[in-house]
């Protein structure tokens, strides 16, 4: 419910607080005192926009506050998961909506005191508020909440949701084929790519290290000479075979001073260990000659074996251009490319399982259809006997309301028992709109097509009063509701409008005091000087108070004690229905 509607410069109204209770507020006042400017000044909160020629004279700025109070997580499931999904949820139980709005600037939209778009605050405003006269705000007058309505009063929202996971289901393996057949068109040429792919590095007969092998290979290879004059020079400085070097042969050296070494043990034994480990370095010494002269005789010039690798490593390299930077790099490509030709050979296969798949869930989803279509229909005539009722307490019975229930043959669509493939959303294949006539003898049309604030004003309360129960907009706003309406309808209005605020909040405007009588909050607009300005003030009303405002609305300002008198009983009158009301129901 709105707990506290705060205003500031916005037309006459220079600022008021107005505190609301639950049930139903009723607003009443002079005409042109601006009592309907506070119910501008709600809608204009939820469109989150104050024009220019509205805010205040004087004023640069206009603000505007609403403090809801949020029933319990059972009620309001859509609103409550709109505000997580924007982030807007609060540690509190209350939703709060500023507007602020500067003239020639753009406004500032707040919930919950984050900014938001004027989108969002729409989406919220609409799940919050139905005001009901010249307004945007009024759910009966946008054609997607009728099906929500009809779907709510006859219980099939169940059947509906089953419905609207297989569109879901659908649209998930229409996507995957979609991909499908995408892929088909290029699937001759990617194939043959790939096999080429295949065949280029499966002829490779590629191993994990080769290309460092071969590296090392090449680089031996392309030093060979060197290599051998190198390790020809290092055998000759250990063993001299060549008689024309001049230099002492290192093995020369240490066999020299192992002989002395043997003298000195003779002598002195403790230089036993010196002796061993001499003898020991001679043995090694002698083994890495042997290693060097065999390295160097298996040595030779071979450029044929030396092109044989180029070429080898050349292809590598290629292949790693093409396929990555390493050879477990190009091996994992050739695992992956022949999962792919696999997958590309079996496509035709799963596009024509998906495609049996998607006939068979189309054929399931025509059936559910058809068996909503049948109880949306069979719904839809109790719902037009029950507003026909309704419209008759109302004194309305020359108003037509009819529920029009129409499908839309499509080839895209999906296949129905009588044998026809009918267009679908996420609920069915019905298309609902609400229908009314105001005048006798006029074809009914859609609702949104009413020209009179009063009618429609009453129209919707009579819907209103029929779907009840299923319809779960917290807060409702009439405005003008009791144009061209007498005393006796008056007090049938009251009593509809004090019903329907049972389950919700319900505010009204009204200049009948047989539909003030019914409030259970009453406030009063008016008009008072302050300083050289006129500004609109709004009071609450109780006790006497109360019952001199009935007064003025039955008599005039210039009421007399009868005028008293009669208020008090239009006012008890209301009181004792409303009694009787709460026993039997």
């Amino acid at each position: 419910m709105l707990l506290e509607l705060r205003v500031k410069n916005l037309g006459i109204i220079e600022s008021i607080d107005w505190k609301l209770s639950g049930g139903l507020n009723v607003i009443t006042g002079e005409t042109g005192a601006g009592k309907s400017l506070v119910i501008d000044a709600v809608e204009t909160l939820l469109e989150g926009k104050v024009d220019d020629d509205v805010i205040r004279h004087g004023s640069n700025e206009a603000q505007i506050e609403g403090v809801f109070a949020l029933p319990d997580n059972a009620i309001l499931p859509q609103l409550r998961e709109l505000l997580a999904e924007k982030g807007l949820k609060s540690d509190e139980d209350n939703l709060v909506i500023s507007c602020e709005s500067k003239k020639q600037g753009r406004s500032v939209v707040r919930v919950n005191g984050q900014a938001v778009t004027k989108g969002v605050l729409r989406q919220i405003g609409r799940l919050l508020i139905d005001i009901h006269g010249q307004s945007e705000h009024l759910s009966l007058l946008d054609t997607k909440y009728h099906l929500d309505f009809l779907d709510a009063y006859g219980h099939t929202m169940d059947l509906r949701h089953d419905f609207s996971g297989k569109v879901v289901e659908l649209s998930k393996l229409e996507q995957e084929l979609k991909a499908l057949v995408e892929a088909e068109k290029d699937a001759a040429r990617r194939e043959e790519f790939l096999r080429f792919q295949l065949d280029e590095i499966k002829k490779a007969e590629l191993r994990l290290g080769e290309d460092e092998e071969l590296e090392r290979e090449r680089n031996i290879l392309a030093s060979a000479e060197k290599l051998k004059a190198m390790s020809y020079e290092a055998y000759q400085a250990l063993c001299k075979e060549d008689v024309s070097r001049a230099s002492v042969p290192a093995l020369d050296k240490l066999n020299e001073a192992v002989g002395v070494m043997k003298k000195l043990v003779k002598l002195d034994p403790t230089l036993s260990q010196q002796l061993n480990y001499l003898g020991e370095t001679v043995y090694g010494v002698e083994e890495v000659a042997r290693d060097i002269r065999a390295y160097s005789e298996k040595l030779e010039h071979n450029p044929e074996r030396l092109e044989e690798v180029e070429a080898r490593f050349e292809l590598i390299k290629n292949l790693k251009r093409k396929y990555g930077q390493t050879i477990a790099d190009i091996l994992s490509y050739l695992e992956k490319a022949e999962k792919e030709l696999k997958g590309i050979s079996l496509s035709s296969e799963k596009q024509a399982e998906l495609e049996k798949i998607c006939s068979q869930l189309k054929a399931e989803m025509g059936k559910i259809a058809s068996e909503l279509s049948i109880a949306r229909s069979a719904v839809a005539q109790k719902l037009v006997a029950e507003v026909k009722k309704e419209l008759k307490d109302l004194n309305m019975s020359q108003v037509e309301f009819n529920v029009s229930l129409t499908q839309d043959e499509s080839e895209e669509g999906i296949p129905l028992p009588d044998g026809k493939t009918y267009a679908f959303n996420n609920e069915g294949v019905d298309v609902v709109e609400f229908m009314a006539s105001t005048n006798p003898g006029e074809p009914v049309k859609p609702i949104t097509k009413i020209a009179s604030t009063g009618e429609i004003s009453r129209f919707t309360l009579a819907l209103k009063g029929a779907l009840s129960e299923v319809d779960n907009i917290p807060v409702l706003i009439f405005d003008e509701i009791d144009i061209g309406v007498g005393g006796r309808s008056g007090e049938i209005i009251g009593k509809k409008l004090w019903a329907l605020a049972r389950n919700r909040q319900v505010i009204c405007v009204t200049h009948l005091p047989q539909i003030a009588a019914f409030a259970d909050a009453h406030y009063n607009v008016h008009k008072q000087e302050s300083g050289a300005r006129t500004v609109s003030m709004l009071q609450t009303l109780g006790g006497e108070a109360r019952t001199q405002e009935i007064a003025v609305m039955l008599a005039g300002p210039q009421y007399t004690e009868v005028s008293l008198n009669d208020a008090r009983a239009v006012i008890q009158k209301a009181v004792g229905w409303k009694q009787e009301y709460r026993k039997v129901s």
